[in-house]
């Protein structure tokens, strides 16, 4: 007690010090205050060692100027709520209003990108220009607002996306330019109440009636109806109803068909049901609704039939004879989704470090000495910490979103496994990523991340249900998983060298850590892929070991696979942060020498770094010793100190306009100046 009541009267002697001499109040002139806080804009104390337009080219990889167009389309239209605060402008939906209002402006913003052409190509022009240019929209479109992203993707990459891959000439024919002009507002039936990931055990029934030429659809029982289809609360029309297809008495297993659930008026269709899912903790500008079929009828020629075919007599045909095969088949369009998905994870969390960083340049807090000005933010190594790892695993999620976008758009029928596996890697590692961004931007804001035209605190409601929506990322990890052990028992069993999912490495020897690990060792890319190498194929040994004991006690294989779960996850993780060293290095060979390419070196060794720390397998396998580690985390501090320099001119170099970040990300004091609020 004695202790706090001296340093009580410290602390106010301190405040009635004048240069540091004591003074009787009575004699003392009135106390001032310090001189208010201003703004001190951070271009003008932060200069770039590189050209920040340089560094987006890598980062947004292409259709810049297409990019660029549609923010500036964007920013022409008060449909895109923009609001002055302070000297600036900012252009953000009002998410103030009603579930009501929000959807209603979801389409009237649909309506005028469309009116400007926006869509254009989207489903009419398939080739791999045509292709890109639509992921480059799609993601600028998701940066001012996820709910319209979520709208349009719902319509163009899954309701279009069926008819483009399951569908024949007959249904590109009468359907793609229809949607591409918004004749027909299309959704995707395929999640129900009872069934989510596992979409194989959907309970929707359909049959033919072979009298008519007809479908009959329905929905059996309450568990059967489809939930949270995207659209189907206000605006679609028409829907891509996932059901099993009993033929003659016998399952068929799950296929995709076209009906109408309202008429052109917007009336919902007879022997349809609908009802809304409601407010939900983000997306309130997306419709989600529940459906039922009341045993409703199709035309024979609605099922989309590039698959399987029934004949007008009823006979069930298809050149696939397997039904795995012909239900993995039915799954091709949750891969664009899963690769739109992990883009717009990505974007979010580039909206998020920019306010965060910008902010915490400018934004002051304590002294280090007496009389001494208050301390940026970002210059606290403990600030650095929060921030700068969660900025160098973006620049690596960045690259290995465009990998993915260009293996995907030039995809084969023989790497379309690989995409499959890709997609699902990423877009668990991506989404996981962004809610954990999002949030440690938004403590970084302190009490103005709480704010909701400050985004960041916000954000995390609206892309929260990236982890669940188009597959559990906990279920996509197990697939991962599967797909590599898979790889390994066929090679294991013919004896062949590994050539599939970048698994090569494993037929070279196995990596050896050295004992003592130097800065320069640390740092170098041969040390971080062997290190990554050797966690990946030690944890795909261990996991196929375990596999094969469980099933040596007599579990089946698929309980054997559920019981190592943990090793599962593991491996997944391994898996996804190889890819990602792996793309980063790629880049980075392609940029010439000079301080760009320096900075992404010290961004990738972060990225590497990070990754050894954080992920406890690498000391409880014993790929590094406890002093390993003790100098990794180390190393990871002086990364932090090396990139504080570059800090704006990174988050710069994601090219997203001012107009769409946030009040904070600027003139905070300006813009909550009583002339502003």
């Amino acid at each position: 007690m004695e202790q706090q009541i001296t340093r009580r009267n410290q602390v106010l002697t301190n405040h009635l010090l004048v240069h540091g001499e004591p003074t009787l109040l009575s004699a003392a002139p009135p106390l001032s205050s310090n001189s208010c806080l201003s703004y001190s804009p951070p271009d003008l104390n932060e200069p770039f060692s590189f050209n920040p337009t340089d560094m987006r080219v890598y980062l947004d990889s292409h259709n810049i100027p297409d990019r660029d167009w549609l923010f500036g389309l964007i920013t022409q239209s008060q449909l895109f709520n923009p609001k002055q605060r302070g000297h600036k402008v900012f252009f953000s939906p009002d998410y103030n209003q009603s579930m009501e209002q929000q959807r209603e402006m979801t389409m009237k913003r649909i309506w005028y990108l469309l009116e400007k052409g926006v869509f254009q190509g989207w489903l009419t022009e398939r080739n791999p220009d045509a292709e890109l240019r639509k992921f480059a929209l799609f993601e600028v479109v998701g940066i001012f607002d996820h709910s319209l992203a979520i709208k349009l993707g719902v319509h163009f990459f899954l309701w279009g996306g069926a008819i483009q891959f399951f569908g024949t000439k007959r249904h590109h024919d009468k359907w793609l330019r229809d949607t591409e002009n918004y004749v027909v507002k299309g959704c995707f039936a395929m999640t129900e109440l009872g069934h989510g990931s596992n979409v194989r055990g959907i309970e929707t029934v359909t049959t033919y009636d072979s009298n008519t030429g007809e479908f009959v659809i329905n929905t059996p029982c309450e568990s059967a109806q489809k939930y949270w289809i995207g659209g189907a609360a206000n605006h679609a029309t028409h829907t891509i109803v996932f059901s099993q297809l009993n033929i003659n008495g016998e399952n068929q297993g799950v296929h995709a068909l076209i009906a109408q659930i309202r008429d052109a008026d917007g009336n919902v269709c007879p022997n349809i049901r609908i009802a809304d899912c409601g407010h939900k903790i983000g997306l309130n500008g997306v419709d989600n609704g529940q459906i039922w079929f009341d045993n409703v009828r199709i035309p024979r020629e609605n099922l989309l039939n590039s698959v399987a075919d029934v004949s007008p007599d009823g006979q069930y045909l298809s050149a696939i004879k397997d039904r795995d095969q012909r239900f993995a088949a039915f799954l091709a369009p949750l891969t664009s989704g899963r690769i739109t998905i992990s883009a717009s994870a990505i974007y979010a969390s580039k909206i998020g470090l920019a306010i965060a960083i910008r902010y915490s340049l400018t934004r002051r807090a304590f002294s280090v000495t007496r009389n001494g000005r208050e301390v940026l933010l970002l210059d606290y190594p403990s600030h650095q910490r929060r921030l700068l790892p969660l900025l160098a695993k973006t620049y690596a999620m960045s690259f290995a979103g465009n990998y993915l976008k260009q293996i995907y758009v030039k995809r084969t029928p023989e790497s379309n496994k690989l995409i499959h596996v890709l997609s699902s890697a990423f877009k668990a590692t991506f989404t996981w990523h962004n809610m954990r961004n999002l949030q440690e931007c938004r403590e970084a804001c302190g009490g103005q991340g709480v704010k909701t035209e400050n985004l960041v605190g916000h954000l995390k409601g609206e892309y929260d249900v990236q982890s669940t929506f188009e597959g559990d990322n906990n279920v996509l990890m197990q697939q991962v998983s599967k797909a590599l052990l898979a790889e390994y028992i066929a090679a294991k069993k013919s004896n062949k060298p590994f050539k599939r999912f970048g698994l090569e490495h494993m037929n070279n020897p196995c990596p050896v850590i050295p004992s003592q690990l130097t800065s320069s060792t640390l740092r170098c890319s041969k040390f971080q892929t062997d290190a990554f190498f050797l966690r990946e194929r030690d944890l795909l040994n261990r996991f196929s070991a375990e596999v094969s004991q469980f099933q040596a006690q007599g579990e089946s294989k698929e309980y054997a696979f559920i019981l190592s779960y943990q090793l599962a996850e593991d491996l997944g993780r391994a898996y996804s942060e190889r890819e990602l060293l792996q793309t980063f290095i790629q880049t980075e060979a392609t940029v010439p020498a000079g301080s760009l390419k320096d900075v992404l070196a010290l961004l990738r060794s972060m990225y590497a770094l990070i990754c050894l720390e954080e992920d406890a397998a690498f000391l409880r396998y014993g790929y590094l010793s406890m002093d390993n580690a003790a100098a990794v985390r180390k190393e990871v501090t002086k990364l932090c100190s090396e990139l504080r320099p570059h800090a704006l001119a990174l988050v710069t170099s994601f090219g997203i306009p001012d107009a769409f970040l946030s009040p904070i990300a600027f003139n905070w004091i300006d813009a909550n100046a009583w002339a502003s609020v």
